[in-house]
């Protein structure tokens, strides 16, 4: 099989689908790999360091994108890659569809295979999502900490204060794995946090790990009310797998906050959790809603491309090798975690909460599996 892995073209996104150690495992396992000229320098990864795994470098993305059987990538694509898609084809990639209908409908359009790294996945885990939670969930601290400075237009409030003085009040909704490692960041950074989860054999976990330093309480309406009108920093990182976030913080109580606090919403991938969310970019990440600050980027890890792009191929090689090695139906047949990531074949959407998300039918994946 031949894979191909294009330069990415979200805004400001410098991560890549795969490093030279992922290289040389595909060309081990006899299959080829096509990278787009100057794909990994945001990564720190230079053309000639593929060349000695392996791979081929192409001269653009529409070469790139034309040479692979399977396309690895890293965010979905975007309009501009739109016109490449093929239904000869498999992409492999984070999708989020339910939030991304105008990518899903060229997914859709072009008939091609297309399957999510979000929704793999591993009994009760997602081990493809897991790494960039992790990433997402640090980063929410530093960025949290970093806006909350008066410059950046935040309150001026430091996260750990010094003696004398009170420390930052984090709020973490959702105790998933990009909760729960936002929550330990900012306890690290020595703020005052409380996460919030609706499972509350979560909360105890939690609770018993980080031995009461981070307090958890059960999600409902009233207390996130509450706790939201007292706090510098709220953390969203609510996830539904494949579906559309709920919107937990609504502007009502947005606007009881005090002035100057940040909101970031990891889950803006699905939507965002956050009433009045909507995607930004890293080159211009937040905007404000009443008097507070909402911080929104919906590639977060891309801002520390040489951990994200590590940490990624870490995680999704095997699985991409997987697909390579033995076609992407007898690997789904296999592997019923796996089969759980495909979004989209031949025209039909087959992951039901992205149908539901965007209101169209779907069709069964023993169906797909079965060539109906």
């Amino acid at each position: 099989m031949i894979i191909a892995v294009p330069q990415e073209t979200k805004n400001n996104e410098l991560r890549v689908a795969i490093t030279p150690a992922g290289v040389s495992e595909f060309v081990a396992h006899g299959h080829q790999v096509v990278i787009q000229a100057g794909a990994g320098i945001g990564s720190g990864i230079e053309d000639a360091h593929y060349l000695e795994a392996g791979a081929r470098i192409a001269a653009d993305a529409k070469t790139t994108w034309a040479a692979g059987d399977m396309v690895l990538k890293v965010k979905e694509p975007t309009e501009s890659e739109y016109g490449l898609l093929r239904a000869d084809q498999v992409l492999f990639t984070y999708l989020h569809l339910a939030a991304s209908p105008e990518c899903a409908d060229a997914i859709l359009a072009a008939g091609t295979t297309a399957i999510a790294y979000e929704t793999v996945r591993r009994g009760a885990a997602l081990p493809l999502l897991a790494p960039m939670s992790e990433v997402a969930g640090r980063l929410a601290a530093q960025i949290g900490a970093f806006t909350l400075q008066e410059p950046s237009g935040g309150s001026g409030i430091l996260m750990g204060g010094v003696p004398g003085t009170r420390p930052a009040k984090v709020v973490v909704i959702g105790g998933g794995v990009a909760g729960e490692n936002a929550a330990a960041a900012s306890a690290g950074l020595g703020a005052d946090v409380t996460i919030f989860d609706v499972n509350l054999a979560r909360l105890k976990e939690i609770d018993t790990d980080y031995r009461g330093r981070i307090k958890t309480l059960a999600s409902s309406k009233h207390a996130i009310a509450r706790e939201v009108a007292d706090a510098d920093l709220v953390i969203g990182s609510v996830l539904i797998p494949g579906a559309a976030a709920p919107k937990l913080v609504t502007l009502d109580m947005v606007e009881k906050m005090r002035p100057g606090s940040v909101l970031v919403d990891i889950a803006i991938d699905q939507g965002g959790c956050f009433e009045g969310s909507h995607p930004t970019t890293h080159a211009a990440p937040t905007y404000k809603v009443h008097d507070a600050l909402y911080y929104c980027v919906t590639n977060m890890p891309g801002a520390v491309p040489q951990t994200s792009t590590a940490a990624l191929t870490n995680a999704t090689l095997p699985y991409a090798l997987r697909i390579a090695d033995k076609g992407w139906r007898q690997a789904m047949a296999e592997d019923a975690g796996l089969a759980n990531g495909l979004m989209a074949h031949a025209g039909s959407v087959v992951f039901a909460p992205v149908a539901d998300a965007l209101g169209r039918e779907h069709v069964s994946i023993e169906n797909v599996l079965a060539g109906a």
